[in-house]
């Protein structure tokens, strides 16, 4: 008989056994994202800017990334909301900024928690969940007791890794830790909310200026969207440098061969034809996956397509965890481990609303080649309200199309939009020509439409019965009008929640 039997024996009785056990028999999970950040802004994923993401780029070098991986909506919350719930917007009722009251389905800190972790998260609190508050084990935010950090502090993020992991070891649990960076969301490095420059106490280590870089093909190329671009561009140097203090501290814990760390952006950068969009630059999201022992190092899947929703069941499926039917995504557990899976060949997308309730609902299904968009609420008179109208790039290019006949068409597009729209993104990614008309493309075309169909039957999408009648004009107005009166119950809720908020605030 072994001589540590005894001694085991003794532990086991006083539960001691089975916590340093369970700890150490189960991978961490360290969760980042930054904001707003576009997948081609990444050094690795493509950038054209020198040097911008050196800490990204090693983690991708040290794990798996994903050329084709999406996030399922290009706005913060309702995307957040599908990661950690492994439901679309419809299904979570998470459409846009307000939250469930009484949500019937868990999430990830409830079933990381029922498996034995220790949960924490930084930033975004309200944004990555159904419901506030919501049960974290700890908030990182304001750690150690008494400090305040600003969200544009990148040596902050450290900090509050190392807190959350020092946390979990004294609880004798894995860790699920989830950081939300808030680089490179607006405001940018240098600038107020307004867009004015300002003596920003947050520097990143390199600023950029405006001739370092190539102009998307989505936005014009002029000195004033230049320099709006620099700032974002030295922003997302600032997020980078958030992710390196991130990484270090898992280092420094010791823990990093025992952890799972999983990387990505919650959608495209808040520029015209990026956020609040359902094109290839809207959802496509920069996932990167380190596992030692299970990822190869600088491995890239450049064969399936994968997407938000797929998240928490991956997660679950890599630490042993029971994972709910409910669940609307799929496990990429195989892809991890460097094996094949079938039937990844498109991901559905869809939009709602924006921050302040105005619906212009969208479906969309993309492939490695193709994207199809459905626009229900485009009748050639309503509009539609992005985050990005109040961006300088996007009151640059109003301004150049009063005498840019093309430009005016292109933005008036962007307002207007029509019923149905498809691209060529392996020869179009900027989704400037549509296609939808085009003789060439109708198989195409055929296909994704059949895809979204089946996508909507799966998930019991409300909007089915509206996309099988899309040639009727009158079904159109009917469900608009439905969305409508979404849109005035969700202004008459946006004005309580902020009256009940200035309330607290003054007591």
């Amino acid at each position: 008989m072994s001589r540590w039997f005894f001694p085991l024996l003794i532990l086991a009785s006083f539960g001691w056994c089975s916590v340093a056990m369970g700890a150490s028999d189960k991978p961490n999970l360290l969760l980042i994202t930054v904001d707003d950040m576009n997948a081609d802004s990444v050094g690795i994923l493509g950038s054209d800017v020198a040097e911008i993401t050196p800490n990204i780029d090693q983690l991708a070098q040290d794990g798996l990334r994903f050329e084709y991986a999406h996030v399922q909506v290009a706005n913060c919350m309702p995307s957040r909301n599908v990661m950690w719930s492994g439901r679309y917007p419809h299904s979570n009722r998470v459409e846009g900024f307000f939250q469930n009251r009484a949500p019937d389905y868990p999430a990830l800190a409830d079933l990381a928690k029922q498996a034995g972790y220790f949960t924490a998260i930084r930033h975004k609190l309200k944004d990555s969940t159904p419901y506030t508050p919501y049960p974290w084990d700890l908030v990182l935010d304001n750690v150690p007791k008494g400090a305040k950090y600003d969200k544009k502090d990148a040596g902050s993020y450290g900090i509050a890794t190392a807190e959350g992991i020092r946390n979990a070891k004294a609880a004798g649990k894995p860790f699920c830790i989830l950081i939300n960076i808030a680089d490179p969301h607006r405001p940018y490095f240098g600038l107020d909310k307004k867009g004015e420059p300002i003596d920003d106490l947050f520097f990143p280590s390199r600023v950029y200026t405006a001739e370092e870089f190539a102009v998307p093909g989505y936005l014009v190329d002029d000195p004033v969207i230049r320099q709006e671009l620099a700032h974002y561009y030295s922003s997302v140097r600032r997020a980078d440098d958030a992710v390196g203090q991130v990484l270090q501290a898992l280092d420094k814990s010791g823990e990093a061969d025992n952890t799972l760390t999983l990387f990505l952006s919650d959608h495209g950068m808040a520029f015209p034809f990026a956020k609040t969009q359902l094109y290839h630059h809207s959802t496509r999201t920069p996932l990167i996956v380190r596992w030692p022992g299970v990822t190869k190092a600088n491995a890239i899947d450049a064969q399936h397509m994968v997407s938000a929703v797929d998240i928490l069941p991956t997660l679950l499926d890599s630490i042993g965890a029971d994972t709910p039917k409910s669940l609307q995504g799929r496990s990429f557990l195989p892809l991890l481990k460097g094996e094949s899976q079938r039937d990844r060949n498109w991901v559905f997308k869809e939009y709602n609303e924006n921050s302040r309730g105005d619906r212009n609902p969208m479906r969309a299904i993309e492939s490695q080649r193709f994207l199809y968009v459905f626009n229900p609420w485009s009748d050639g008179r309503r509009t539609m309200t992005s985050a990005t109208s109040s961006t300088a790039t996007h009151q640059r290019m109003l301004e150049l199309a009063k005498d840019n006949p093309p430009l005016a068409d292109r933005m008036d597009f962007l307002e207007h939009r029509v019923l149905e729209e498809f691209y060529d993104i392996q020869n179009d990614p900027n989704a400037l020509v549509n296609l939808i008309a085009d003789p060439q493309y109708q198989p195409e075309i055929t296909q994704l439409r059949n895809a979204l169909e089946e996508s909507m039957r799966d998930t019991n999408d409300p909007m089915l019965p509206t996309f099988l009648d899309r040639k009727n004009p009158q079904a159109l107005k009917d469900y608009m009008l439905v969305q409508d009166l979404v849109t005035q119950s969700r202004r008459t809720m946006i004005r309580g929640f902020k009256k009940r908020k200035k309330t607290r605030d003054s007591e």
